[in-house]
């Protein structure tokens, strides 16, 4: 399994034009194969600043994910939503367990 973790960042007052893009993304992300989470949820700290999670069954569900065209879509609307700051990891988890 596959565990991306990290955060991007945007203008706080670009935050309402870019909600739509980003539930897209997330629901689209969603119904992949092999996708087995997709999380945006903004940092109640800093307004813009966007935190990401996606879980993947595996490298090539995460491959295909990354060749999609709604991911180009997504990532066509960076420049005008003001995206610019992006830090992101992949790791390689193995099973669950409760804490």
């Amino acid at each position: 399994m596959l565990l991306i973790i990290g955060t991007i960042r945007l203008p706080p007052e670009n935050r309402a034009a870019a909600r739509p893009a980003m539930k897209r993304m997330a629901e689209i992300s969603r119904g992949e194969a092999g996708c087995m989470d997709y999380v945006y949820a903004e940092d109640v700290f800093e307004p813009g600043l966007i935190h990401v999670k996606e879980m993947w069954a595996d490298q090539l569900a995460l491959d295909r994910h990354f060749n999609a065209a709604h991911l180009h879509e997504w990532r066509s609307t960076w420049a005008s939503l003001g995206i610019g700051e992006r830090h992101l990891q992949v790791y390689e988890v193995g099973a669950p367990r409760s804490t």
